[in-house]
């Protein structure tokens, strides 16, 4: 829900005063854009410094992002923060939403959450949507500002009025849990709607749930398995977990021990405990697979490490089963797979 957007090349028009001296800049300007765009660092360099040199503000915004984002030269966030200040006291909006990412993450600069928040404001009020969106953030966890949900709500409500995908899964966030906003069922779907349907694994996760629950909408079994599949097939190992469930209880679709397995398997691989330590019951139980002590102990250990009294009774239970160099090697097979889900992750 609080991931801050970074965009840092946005090519837009810009208006200029129409003299020999803009119009020359301008060309310096364009003849970079087109370079860039053909991955020529090197030549978009040159004519990107032509350009800002002459003050032009678009060429010095991506003058700036290719020294932030080391193109064409060494990855240099002093001189892309020198670039973007001279763009955003200008007034270029890109300029003034980078400089706040900057900030914001302490790229350049001492991280400073107030300085993020000047910059986010000047571009926001000009209508940068991701500008709106991590001011939405910032007010929502306190960074910088007093947390405040109604302010959080109404910089989302701008960012996701231009569809902007995470600021409506946060307003949909907001309604369903009634922070900042009475909480409202209806509302949370219209918006998690939007999102899911622009691809926001985590709208499309929720829109399974609030089918499953028959919040805000009638319960449908078929519609949750609709868009516990989307997220899941997004690597949304919630979603994928959930399917998993909807599998073994038959609910919305035929029970499918195989199918439960398969998306165990899938949300279990990232990491999700739960996945874990139903991947275990169904080795031990012989459900979807054949019984195998072995599996059974190696799941049920990896969920152990969450903490969970049941897996650690259960991964026990299942070493009691294994001979001693049986038990052995699962032990070095859950070490090794941890370790590989912990690397991955």
């Amino acid at each position: 829900m609080n991931n801050l957007l970074r965009i840092i090349i946005i090519f837009t028009l810009y208006s200029l005063t129409f003299n020999t001296y803009a119009n020359e800049a301008e060309s310096f300007t364009d003849k970079g854009k087109a370079l860039y765009f053909k991955k020529d660092y090197s030549n978009a360099l040159f004519w990107f410094i032509k350009g800002a040199e002459k003050n032009n503000p678009i060429a010095q915004v991506h003058l700036g992002a290719m020294y932030d984002l080391g193109h064409g030269v060494p990855q240099d966030y002093k001189q892309a923060i020198k670039w973007y200040l001279k763009a955003a006291e200008q007034g270029n909006k890109d300029a003034q939403y980078n400089l706040g990412i900057m900030y914001n993450q302490g790229w350049g600069v001492p991280q400073d959450y107030k300085q993020a928040i000047k910059w986010y404001l000047k571009a926001a009020e000009q209508g940068n949507k991701d500008a709106q969106y991590n001011l939405g953030i910032m007010y929502n966890q306190g960074w910088g500002v007093p947390q405040d949900y109604k302010q959080a709500i109404k910089w989302y409500l701008k960012a996701a009025e231009q569809g902007n995908k995470d600021a409506q899964y946060n307003l949909g966030t907001l309604y369903g849990t009634g922070l900042g906003v009475p909480q409202d069922y209806k509302q949370a779907i219209k918006w998690y709607l939007k999102s899911a349907e622009q691809g926001n694994s985590n709208a499309q996760y929720n829109m399974g749930g609030m089918y499953s629950e028959g919040w805000g909408v009638p319960q449908d079994y078929k519609q949750t398995i609709k868009w516990y599949l989307k997220a899941a097939e997004l690597g949304n190992k919630d979603a994928q977990y959930n399917l998993g469930i909807m599998y073994s209880e038959g609910r919305g679709v035929p029970q499918d021990y195989k199918q439960a397995i398969k998306w165990y398997l899938k949300s279990a691989e990232q990491g999700n405990s739960n996945a874990q330590f139903n991947l275990g019951l169904m080795y031990n139980q012989g459900l979807g697979v054949t019984p195998n002590n072995k599996y059974a102990y190696i799941w049920s250990a990896l969920a152990a490490m969450d903490g969970s009294h049941d897996a650690i009774n259960n991964r026990d239970f299942y070493a009691e089963k294994l001979s001693p160099s049986g038990l052995e090697e699962a032990q070095e097979l859950a070490v090794k797979l941890y370790e590989k889900i912990n690397n991955k992750n």
